[in-house]
Order: structure tokens, then C-alpha cells, then sequence
């Protein structure tokens, strides 16, 4: 079975229960998105996969070893790299962590990090165009940390070294927080 398809298939009985946070938008949406970003960019199956993979260990019963034993070390460990290790730390504790950790982080990490922020931030910008301001309540940190939050990730991923998408994201909090 062709790696994207296997991926898709684990993804969509994972997320099969889950909707996007305060919408009755099938999750499987998210994943499949940030797996049509990175093709649409040019990356290989492989990253492919992964993104559509990158919330199953985080969000679900699938376990890092799972991912390891269906799809290889490499893609198992793109999915560990986009993971939050400790569900538990509060949430400027998580994502200051993720922050600091996509500075240094593998390419391919960085990819599909990348992706997967940019698919959030289309998907607010879409929601903020429907409702105005009020978007802001269905999430844990308001838009002053959310724009914190995406405006450092953008500064993290540009770190070492720029990318076509890492531009994109770049473009997408600018319109987002009108900045």
C-alpha cells in the first residue's frame, strides 16, 4: 500500500472521533490539509506522511512505536519532533518549548511544523472572517498570546535558514493580526 494512503487511513480511524476545537469540522480535515500543503510544496511522500500523521501521538491512542513499527524511524521521527512533549506544562510553557525547539530542529521537522502552522492560521483567519473577534473565546490563550505565539514560531523557523512555506506562514500572521 502506497505510504500516503497507509498514512491517511491510520490518520482518519484515529482522528475519526475528534472535531477542529469549538467547530463540528471533522479533525481528519487538519491533517489531510498540512499533508496537501507540503505536497503542493514540493516535499517528498515521506513528509507527506508525516504531516498527515503529525497530531496521532500527540491527540490519540497511537503511540510513537506504532508510527515507528507502520511507517520507519524517519517518519516516527518527524511525528515525534511535531509532538508537545508534556501535555501537562501549561500553555506558554508548551509552546515556549515548541518555540525554542524549532530553532535547531531538522529540516523536515521544521517542514511540517511549518505546514501545520500555517494550516491553523488559514483555518483562524477563515474563522475570524465569519466571526469577527468572537474567535478568539474557543481558545485557551487569547489573540494577544496567539499572535505572540505565531509570531515567534515564524521568527524560530527562520532561524537557521528560510523557506518557501516559512514565507508563506510569515504572510498569513501578518494578515491575520493585521501587522
Amino acid at each position: 500500500m502506497d505510504i500516503i494512503e497507509k498514512a491517511l487511513q491510520m490518520a482518519a480511524k484515529a482522528h475519526s472521533k475528534q472535531q477542529r476545537k469549538g467547530s463540528d469540522i471533522p479533525y481528519i480535515v487538519h491533517p489531510v490539509a498540512v499533508g496537501m500543503i507540503l505536497m503542493k510544496a514540493g516535499y517528498d511522500e515521506s513528509f507527506i506522511a508525516a504531516g498527515i500523521l503529525h497530531d496521532t501521538v500527540e491527540d490519540t491512542e497511537i503511540s510513537l512505536n506504532d508510527i515507528h513499527r507502520e511507517f520507519g524511524l524517519e517518519i516516527a521521527r518527524i511525528v515525534d519532533g511535531c509532538s508537545e512533549p508534556d501535555k501537562s506544562l501549561s500553555w506558554e510553557e508548551r509552546k515556549t518549548h515548541t518555540i525554542e525547539y524549532l530553532k535547531d530542529a531538522p529540516m523536515e521537522i521544521r517542514a511540517v511544523a511549518c505546514a501545520d502552522k500555517l494550516h491553523n492560521v488559514r483555518s483562524i483567519k477563515n474563522d475570524y472572517e465569519q466571526v469577527g473577534e468572537a474567535i478568539w473565546s474557543k481558545f485557551n490563550a487569547g489573540k494577544e498570546k496567539q499572535e505572540w505565539y505565531y509570531t515567534q514560531i515564524v521568527e524560530s523557523l527562520q532561524y537557521q535558514n528560510s523557506f518557501p512555506l516559512v514565507r508563506e506562514l510569515e504572510e498569513a500572521v501578518r494578515r491575520l493580526f493585521n501587522r
